[in-house]
């Protein structure tokens, strides 16, 4: 297995396509989940040449089986959020510290240390439940720099906002922030609006430009930023504004054709497939539900969910009990 280390300084296309290749030799071999499933698409990982030959395995697989080729047993389980009855996905993580070092990394890539940041965290759906990847990182970024997690009281979170004079970022999930916004709606000063999530059932979707120019006018602010994470994956991505994001080095997207999941390409509109190498002991080559256009610098937006959902690659592994 390749070292973190060598994956967070992947700084070139040479350097990363290297590592794919190999991680993928590895995982196809101890990934036991991998391995039936590339069996049943009648993939040798030997015959493997280059990215675009990589199958992608669909996240809908990390509901139903244990994704994992760590050395030992995981130390942390994350969970995804689930609408009610619903079955959440498990990312098993070999190690807490390696999930943290990668979210640092990746922050740190657009946004400078996260020790300049204090980090004011409106998170309710997330905070009420157990196993969430992205509290985590919250919890992490906040010990390292500032800052603070707030339920409902967010009149003493406008307070200490305002007697604070670190930079701040205000991390919230789409419907909290709308909360805020429209019960107070603080004028902000030295800080950045971060949407991470969405509604969670709580609110209507809105179009992205329809938020963000709600948010805007709330708080003061010209732009709005966001974070684009999942709990299958251990990066992040993120946008300054307008919905553009950049994802670290060692992540790549490519999108695919929603009628022939194996014709992929590097830009274009269609479904998300991600390599995130830091999944070093789960899967690195994840098959999305998201609906995404990727430019050929290799920014990417986000435009929403796959409708009718159910991809034809996880159906197939079904049959293998």
């Amino acid at each position: 297995m390749i070292p973190l280390d060598r994956i967070l300084a992947i700084s070139s296309e040479t350097e990363f396509e290297e590592a794919a290749l190999r991680l993928f030799r590895w995982q196809a071999e101890v990934c036991e989940p991998y391995r039936r499933y590339l069996a049943l698409l009648d993939v040798d990982y030997k015959d493997v040449k280059r990215l675009e030959e990589i199958p992608f395995l669909p996240v809908e697989l990390f509901k139903s089986e244990k994704i994992y080729c760590g050395a030992g047993e995981p130390e942390k389980v994350f969970t995804s959020s689930t609408t009610t009855g619903g079955v959440p996905s498990k990312h098993y993580v070999a190690a807490l510290e390696d999930y943290q070092r990668t979210c640092r990394s990746a922050f740190e890539r657009f946004w400078g240390a996260v020790g300049n940041w204090h980090f004011y965290c409106l998170l309710p759906s997330y905070l009420e439940r157990e196993g969430s990847s992205l509290v985590a990182m919250a919890e992490d970024f906040v010990a390292t720099g500032g800052g603070g997690f707030y339920l409902q009281n967010h009149a003493k979170m406008v307070a200490d906002m305002a007697a604070d004079p670190k930079p701040k970022i205000l991390l919230g999930v789409t419907y909290a922030l709308l909360d805020l916004a429209e019960e107070l709606a603080p004028k902000l000063h030295d800080t950045v609006v971060m949407v991470t999530g969405g509604m969670k059932g709580r609110r209507p979707e809105m179009p992205q430009k329809e938020l963000h120019g709600k948010l805007c006018e709330a708080f003061g602010v010209v732009q709005i930023a966001s974070e684009y994470g999942m709990c299958e994956m251990m990066s992040q991505g993120y946008s300054r504004g307008s919905g553009i994001f950049e994802a670290p080095p060692w992540v790549r997207l490519l999108v695919r054709d929603l009628h022939d999941p194996t014709d992929m390409a590097a830009q274009g509109r269609g479904g998300v497939n991600i390599i995130d190498l830091a999944n070093l002991t789960s899967c690195a080559f994840l098959q999305t539900q998201d609906l995404g256009r990727l430019h050929p610098d290799g920014s990417f937006e986000i435009l929403g969910r796959i409708e009718g959902s159910e991809l034809r690659g996880c159906n197939l592994l079904v049959d293998i009990g």
